[in-house]
């Protein structure tokens, strides 16, 4: 298998050949290239799927020989400056590897009909196959260079991406602030690299690390400059994995479509900085401050994702903040030294998750097909619900999916959240309760999320929020029958639209029809010109196409089965579990100690209580959110808690605060508006009016004053040269007199 790691440096760069050879198409063949464009998707599917092949010959090998394999060639050399570049197989690389080509190319084969209808279908594959090579060569990297190089070129893909659809001010404006937010972290990240070179002189993870840890441990450096270029380096991974405080970009960055947004979150911009402090943590195991830093981050980061989910409206935001807290438990892992602990919640997360975005597409999806519904309402929650009846596959999907985040057994999610709970225990009681707590705060926003979109028989046309009619389109049914009741009274062009064949032809079969036989004709003709018949376009939600149906399957299947790779099954003391012989070399090279046994009465009892506290979760979603409410209002928790009347106490002030705070993001994006950005303004502004009015001021001051003295000069002399040299030795005069007596 030796030729395998000989040959593993080509592995990125294979998805490659998609855009070059895109970019070359568009140039030199565009109408050919634009009208053969499923050869493309066709193409990237492929590659990539060579990719996996490769990666899990990889991984298989890794898993038998515990090995691990770097190449590396020099690039440049000057002195005693040496830069190198080259790949590093270990187990980190082959997990990361495996990761991120099964979730791409489920995603891609999604993709391939959810943007089937888009002008940028080239282009959404170009910028998708060049993310996937940018994440593989950052995975790949074995020096610090290397991985700021592809660290960058995976926030390039990303702005491309989450902006992809740069027509929308939303778009754009959520691409750079992605990209912004993430320069914060980024240039960290750069200061951290050149600080740990300065320490150690050297970019080579095994070099540095050495180097480092011998410093640290002989106190031949100074400990606070230690910690402060560590700090940095965990900068890149907090902007990269939205970590508080620079999450702020996650929300925003669900502008871009689906698939996207389902890539990021699952396996690539956001694992990112997860694999850098895995890849970092023998550097950061020497500084307890640093590591207790990581922790404190994680939790916090646990919490608020957690609670700043609790209200959102919009589907993929209010999983773009679950995401967000799940990364904070993978972060806390790492603080706490859990390094299996967070690898396997990272594999189960990133299928679970890529299950739950490519549901919610699917449900967007099927709710863009209806009749009247704008973009921005296809993914509001609140205006779904019965979806269960028309979308039955999406539903089931979605299910499995919020059952595995919640923690629910023997899904993916229970196995690595319940050992990360468990840990959390031994490191810290305070944090181990945060991390329970938000535990059932997961299971009750995810089980909100699935009962406002699948459950009930909620009907968003029926009352608009404060419970009084609406007008006559917002009083009819998408896809119920009750809306056709009322169809002679709240008649309008949209009720019309929403009508199959056989009731258009009821309808206007009708004696008493109010309308006149010209209007009638001009409507038909409407109806037919636009072809309302058409299967895209319909007044009911229906199931996705097989192409998108088909990697959700897929991802059930695995958010069913992946967690048992890290079941503890134990034999003679010695652990045999797949994930644990999978990362044994880098275990070792964490110099930590593996506990083999397993105490089977303690894991049953802490997986009760976390599986517990998730019922409790979901328990209190079913009885705040139950479908047996006739109106939208009684959906939203805020409303819930008031309907009693105007009588204040003490849980509602509470619940009022908890829902404005989550609502409005934790206000954190308002104090940076405030503080930093219209800060920054005024500062600019500040500058600017220095700039001009006193720096390049002064001098037009003295020319314009030159300007005119000249100018009123050039009219008092007479012409004479006797008055000049007269007037011209009078000012001398009066000149040396002033400097004898000041100086």
């Amino acid at each position: 298998m030796e030729h395998i790691y000989q040959y593993a440096w080509i592995i990125p760069f294979i998805p490659l050949t998609v855009p070059l050879l895109i970019g070359v198409g568009l140039l030199l063949f565009p109408t050919a290239t634009k009208t053969l464009r499923r050869i493309w998707s066709f193409s990237s599917i492929s590659l990539l799927s060579i990719v996996m092949i490769c990666s899990m010959k990889l991984s298989i090998e890794q898993i038998n020989s515990n090995s691990i394999y770097q190449y590396v060639w020099s690039w440049t050399i000057n002195n005693d400056f040496s830069l190198e570049f080259g790949y590093l197989i270990d187990p980190l690389t082959s997990i990361m590897s495996m990761l991120i080509t099964t979730v791409a190319i489920l995603v891609l084969i999604y993709s391939d009909n959810y943007m089937s209808h888009d002008q940028g279908y080239l282009r959404f594959f170009a910028y998708m196959s060049f993310f996937n090579t940018s994440m593989l060569g950052l995975v790949t990297s074995s020096n610090l260079i290397q991985i700021y190089i592809f660290w960058e070129l995976v926030g390039m893909c990303s702005y491309l991406l989450i902006g992809f659809w740069f027509t929308r001010p939303s778009a754009a404006n959520a691409c750079q602030k992605a990209f912004v937010t993430n320069r914060v972290g980024d240039f960290g990240l750069l200061l951290g690299i050149l600080g740990i070179y300065w320490i150690t002189g050297s970019f080579e993870f095994r070099d540095v690390f050495e180097i480092f840890n011998n410093l640290i441990t002989n106190n031949q450096i100074n400990l606070v400059f230690c910690s402060l270029c560590a700090f940095l380096l965990f900068a890149g991974a907090v902007a990269k994995s939205a970590q508080f405080p620079l999450h702020v970009w996650l929300p925003d960055a669900m502008e871009g479509p689906t698939p996207i947004s389902a890539l990021i979150h699952a396996a690539t911009m956001v694992a990112a900085g997860i694999f850098l402090v895995a890849r970092l943590l023998p550097l950061f195991t020497v500084i307890p401050y640093i590591m207790n830093g990581i922790a404190f981050i994680g939790i916090i980061t646990v919490l608020l994702g957690a609670t700043l989910a609790l209200a959102q409206k919009d589907i993929k935001r209010s999983l773009a903040y679950s995401t967000m807290s799940q990364l904070g438990y993978m972060m806390l892992a790492l603080g706490m030294g859990s390094y299996r602990a967070a690898l396997f919640h990272l594999i189960t997360h990133a299928y679970s998750k890529a299950l739950l975005f490519l549901g919610s597409g699917s449900v967007i999806h099927s709710m863009e097909t209806i009749v009247g519904y704008s973009p921005e309402k296809s993914q509001n929650m609140v205006l779904m619900g019965g979806l269960r009846k028309h979308i039955p596959i999406t539903k089931i999907s979605f299910l499995i999916g919020t059952l595995s985040l919640c923690g629910i057994p023997p899904l993916a999610c229970f196995w690595s959240k319940d050992e990360i709970l468990n840990d959390t225990w031994l490191y810290s009681p305070i944090f181990a309760i945060i991390a329970y707590f938000t535990a059932g705060l997961t299971a009750f926003y995810m089980f909100r999320i699935y009962l406002l979109t699948f459950e009930g028989h909620l009907n968003i046309y029926c009352k608009n929020y404060s419970g009084k009619k609406s007008s006559s389109f917002y009083s009819i049914s998408l896809w119920g029958k009750e809306g056709l009741k009322t169809i002679n009274k709240n008649f309008g062009l949209l009720t019309l639209l929403t009508m199959n064949n056989k009731e258009r032809i009821s309808f206007f079969s009708k004696p008493k029809n109010p309308l006149n036989g010209n209007l009638i004709k001009i409507i038909r003709s409407f109806i037919t010109i636009t072809n309302f018949d058409n299967k895209n376009i319909s007044s009911y939600p229906h199931e996705s196409d097989n192409t998108m149906l088909f990697p959700l399957i897929v991802l059930i299947l695995f958010t069913s089965l992946i967690g048992f790779i890290g079941i503890p099954f134990t034999r003679e003391g010695i652990a045999l579990d797949i994930l644990t012989q999978w990362l044994t070399p880098s275990i070792n090279l964490l110099h930590s100690t593996l506990d083999n046994s397993v105490d089977w009465y303690e894991f049953v009892i802490n997986g009760t209580f976390s599986v517990s506290i998730a019922y409790l979760g979901i328990f209190i979603a079913f009885f705040l959110y139950k479908p047996v409410y006739s109106s939208l209002k009684n959906f939203e928790l805020i409303n819930f808690f008031n309907k009693r009347g105007t009588k204040k106490i003490l849980w509602d002030k509470i619940i009022y605060i908890l829902y404005n705070w989550s609502y409005n993001r934790g206000y954190i994006d308002a104090f940076y508006a405030t503080s930093l950005i219209r800060g920054v303004r005024g500062l600019a502004e500040l500058v600017y009016f220095f700039d001009r009015r006193i720096i390049d001021g002064i001098p037009n001051g003295f020319g314009v004053t030159s300007f005119f003295v000249g100018e009123g000069i050039k009219y008092v002399g007479g012409g004479r040269i006797s008055s000049y040299l007269f007037w011209y030795l009078f000012y001398v005069s009066i000149f040396l007199l002033i400097y004898y007596f000041i100086f």
